[in-house]
């Protein structure tokens, strides 16, 4: 990171290789930093853009995962859940999220509730898909010996389902944060007064490169906490994966 940056200051400030238009001096997206936190910028300060991204990605994200797993276990475990269901998914998988943004706006219209949409998309595939898959992993002789013993119904899912398919389930959790920061941006470009995207936004009609740095790089930060704060839980419910056992 330190070479990065050092490679910035010397590009630019230092020998003057990249014209500041083109790209911006690490003291003019200080300036920008600063002055979106103190005078705001786009409607807004810079805590308040990213506790609103925050709270669209959280609530798309939280009813996407919540709806996506269980109906993945379900068509893991049931193959006539499956056959009924899958080919829908079929379907509906290959349409890239985006293209829900025009749909969103009619339903929907400019508010937050068409940016939930587009994320709740985005996070709802992999979550499904490798929820899917985790249960189909589950070893045979397992399953078998669960119906031997007469598991069924709800200790059926929080006692086999689940634990079996845990480290997929996280691995699908891990691409549904992503893709929604991913689809945020993007949804927040189009008709969005507060978040990170409308930052990107205005800045790119006010032709401010520094300001969309400084929106860039607290996207990255954003999107980097939030799965660092996703590892903690996943090595909280697999400890066995660090080296660790539960207490």
């Amino acid at each position: 990171m330190l070479g990065l940056l050092a490679v910035w200051y010397l590009s630019t400030t230092g020998f003057g290789w990249i014209h500041p238009a083109r790209f911006p001096q690490p003291e003019e997206v200080w300036g920008a930093l600063t002055f979106i936190q103190s005078e705001g910028y786009g409607n807004g300060k810079l805590h308040q853009h990213v506790l609103h991204s925050l709270k669209l990605v959280a609530m798309g994200f939280a009813v996407a995962v919540s709806i996506g797993v269980p109906l993945g276990l379900l068509m893991g475990y049931s193959r006539r859940a499956e056959a009924l269901l899958n080919p829908a998914f079929l379907l509906l998988r290959p349409i890239p999220p985006l293209a829900w943004i025009p749909l969103a706006i009619v339903w929907l219209g400019l508010g937050d509730g068409s940016k939930i949409l587009v994320i709740f998309v985005a996070a709802f595939v992999p979550s499904v898909i490798n929820s899917y898959t985790g249960v189909r992993n589950i070893d045979t002789p397992v399953m078998e010996a669960a119906h031997m013993l007469g598991v069924k119904g709800w200790r059926m899912v929080s006692e086999v389902l689940v634990p079996g398919s845990l480290p997929m389930i996280f691995t699908g959790l891990r691409l549904s944060l992503q893709a929604s920061w991913t689809t945020l941006v993007a949804a927040e470009l189009i008709g969005a007064l507060f978040g990170l995207g409308s930052i990107l936004n205005q800045a790119s009609q006010d032709i401010y490169p520094a300001m969309i740095l400084v929106a860039m790089a607290f996207v990255g930060i954003c999107g980097a906490s939030t799965t660092w704060l996703l590892g903690l839980l996943e090595s909280r419910a697999m400890p066995w994966r660090n080296g660790r056992v539960a207490a």
